[in-house]
């Protein structure tokens, strides 16, 4: 069966008969304990019956219609069916209720038989409840009297209508429990259909996440799941658009070389070779480091970075990195340990250098600082600063500049680059918790800060 609702509904519903069912059987073997006891009473009360009638009857040599008279007498009074046999079993008299209870069905029971001391039978006939109850008044102080034991239960409990009245019970919590389970399993058809249409390629299909259920907590994890994939899909997609322009030049420039070198006249002078074998080495250089940058960018995307987590002295990577460079690093602590994977940090603070270096110099030449240090305060972070005194970076671009691909206007004709080295950096601080950012530097230049959480 592949409804899941129908196998909620089946399982409840299976569930109720059995319940109905053992409700019944427990409920009809107590009214037969009950039963029992009842009967177990009316023999007391008949074998009473039979000495108090014995008592007043006329004797066994009395006339035989003064006998009967007195036995009709009794009939009435007790309100039971009574007949009465000599000691030979002829038949003295019996009541007129007596006589109507073995004259209706063919083959009736005679009734309870009660010997008598003098040899003589008394036929009891079992009457009705009320019957007992009036019986038992007369015997007790009068009519109204009824006998302090439980009733039986009433006919409409009895049998069939117990039947009846269990299967109609069944029939409506059956009735109730469908749209409860049709309207729980509708949300989760309504989740399945969502799901398809995102696997179709519709990235931007959401699901109803109202409610405070199971169905609701698992609504809401796909469209948190939905989010991060269309977000990975439009940040690879971009990616691979930028790299395939940016791999055009490079590509066109190296066509434009190999061609010139295949072309060089065997008499041409040997510098303008080597020229054009610099520039092709250049070109591939650029292109190698295009690649690699592409690569590490989608790694990062995907969270499939080498994830070596381990304790990092960043003073150590940045005396270092300072060091290849010729910046001037400022520490004020003798270690700045975060918890990291020391290959990717030493790429972003390597790519703030690199940065600093290729945009930063201004007129009066390299003046690159590196700053180590630690924010105050509780939940304190390590903060690596790398300062230039370049022309700065407008307000209005402070955040666009660590975008993929993003160049500012006119350094790509200047300084090259590809525009990555920034939005490598950005990713590395995320995937460690941190943060950058990038600041006005006081007297010119800019400060880039790269925050980490300490351990």
């Amino acid at each position: 069966m592949k409804s899941l609702y129908l196998r909620i509904y089946l399982t409840v519903v299976a569930t109720l008969a059995f319940f109905a069912i053992g409700t019944a059987w427990l409920f009809q073997s107590q009214v037969q304990v009950e039963q029992g006891r009842v009967e177990a009473q009316v023999g007391e009360r008949v074998a009473a019956w039979g000495d108090l009638i014995q008592r007043s009857l006329p004797p066994a040599d009395a006339a035989p219609e003064q006998q009967a008279s007195a036995l009709r007498e009794w009939s009435q009074r007790l309100r039971l069916p009574l007949a009465l046999d000599d000691a030979q079993g002829r038949r003295i008299g019996a009541s007129e209720s007596y006589l109507r209870r073995v004259a209706e069905p063919p083959g009736a029971p005679r009734g309870l038989p009660v010997r008598l001391d003098d040899g003589r039978t008394l036929w009891v006939m079992r009457a009705s409840m009320q019957g007992l109850r009036e019986g038992a008044g007369a015997m007790r102080g009068g009519p109204g009297h009824v006998p302090p034991h439980r009733a039986l239960l009433p006919p409409w409990l009895r049998g069939a209508g117990l039947a009846v009245i269990l299967v109609l019970l069944f029939v409506a919590v059956a009735a109730g429990a469908y749209p409860v389970v049709r309207q729980l399993t509708r949300r989760l058809e309504s989740l399945k259909a969502g799901v398809e249409r995102f696997g179709a390629g519709a990235l931007d299909q959401r699901v109803d996440a109202s409610g405070r259920d199971e169905v609701a907590a698992v609504a809401a994890s796909f469209n948190q799941a939905a989010e991060r994939i269309q977000a990975l899909v439009r940040s690879h997609q971009s990616l691979l658009a930028n790299a395939s322009h940016e791999l055009r030049s490079p590509l066109a420039r190296l066509k434009m070389a190999v061609s010139l070198l295949e072309n060089t006249p065997e008499g041409a002078p040997r510098e303008s070779g080597e020229r054009l074998k610099n520039e092709i080495r250049t070109n591939i250089g650029e292109l190698d480091a295009l690649v690699e940058e592409v690569l590490l960018a989608s790694r990062l995307d995907a969270q499939q970075a080498g994830a070596a987590i381990a304790p990092v002295d960043l003073i150590g990577i940045a005396a270092e990195e300072a060091a290849r460079v010729g910046a001037e690093l400022q520490a004020t602590l003798a270690a700045l340990v975060v918890s990291g994977d020391e290959r990717l940090l030493r790429r972003a603070l390597r790519n703030l250098l690199e940065n600093a270096r290729r945009y930063g110099v201004g007129d009066g030449g390299s003046a690159i600082t590196l700053h180590a240090e630690r924010t105050p305060g509780p939940g304190a972070m390590a903060e690596l600063r790398v300062c230039d005194r370049g022309p700065g970076v407008p307000e209005a671009l402070r955040e666009r500049i660590f975008e993929p691909f993003f160049r500012l206007p006119g350094h790509a004709e200047r300084e090259g680059g590809v525009g990555l080295g920034l939005a490598l950096v950005k990713q590395i601080a995320d995937r460690h918790g941190g943060g950058v950012r990038c600041e006005v530097r006081e007297g010119g230049g800019s400060c880039f800060v790269l925050s980490l959480p300490m351990t």
